[in-house]
């Protein structure tokens, strides 16, 4: 079995006058050859944007890119003509393919929006883009962790991959277990609280890298909210 926790201090920190970001992968400016992906998964962005500002238009091509809200609202436009906004819960979904120019930004003139962003390498190349996003609520993944992305399954966000995005809440020692085949890996990221695995507990901020294992248990320590990827 292997573990690599990485705490929330190790994860590279970027600040401007607009954007607090941390980067669990090399990134732009950011570049580490020991730290460029973890199978697909290319990106892990943890972001929060100041009131009334955001990511100029720029383009994307052949990735699966998910955002999820945590406080705030997120506006999203694109070059397909796509806008929405999402707040706390939501999820959107953008599936590049074959090219597309969109831009973020947060709308609000006084609160700062704190989002996770995801990128994850799609299977196949040049595909329709797409774009998709769907509200959860907090009894929705309470007690459990809850598929909400993934190749295929009923009320997901679907990519082209073989991965699946998990979202879970749990109340101070709530357990849940999930099944693993070993070839396979796992991303664990704690996004408040903390949990216990394997007789270490991540906290905030906390991720950990997993391969070669037959199946999770992960016991809360406290009111808990993660996110767990399933990755070939």
């Amino acid at each position: 079995m292997a573990v690599r926790v990485v705490r929330a201090r190790e994860r590279y920190h970027h600040q401007t006058s607009w954007l607090s970001t941390y980067w669990h992968f090399s990134f732009d400016h950011y570049h580490d050859p020991a730290n460029v992906a973890f199978g697909p998964l290319r990106v892990f962005n943890d972001d929060t944007v100041a009131p009334g500002t955001g990511f100029p238009p720029h383009s994307h091509a052949d990735m699966e890119i998910v955002s999820y809200v945590l406080s705030g609202t997120l506006e999203h436009r694109d070059s397909a003509g796509h806008r929405g906004r999402i707040g706390p819960g939501e999820l959107q979904l953008m599936s590049a393919g074959t090219g597309i120019t969109h831009a973020e930004s947060n709308p609000s003139a006084t609160e700062p929006v704190h989002f996770l962003q995801v990128w994850i390498l799609p299977r196949h190349r040049g595909r329709p883009s797409r774009w998709e996003q769907r509200a959860l609520a907090r009894a929705d993944r309470a007690g459990r962790l809850l598929p909400v992305v993934g190749g295929a399954g009923a009320g997901t966000l679907a990519i082209d991959q073989d991965a699946t995005l998990f979202l879970g809440a749990l109340d101070p020692g709530e357990r849940v277990g999930h099944p693993l085949d070993p070839a396979r890996r796992a991303y664990l990221f704690v996004i408040e609280g903390g949990v216990r695995l394997d007789g270490d507990e991540l906290l905030a901020g906390d991720q950990a890298r997993i391969d070669g294992v037959h199946g999770l248990e992960l016991t809360s320590t406290q009111g808990t909210e993660l996110l767990l990827l399933d990755l070939p």
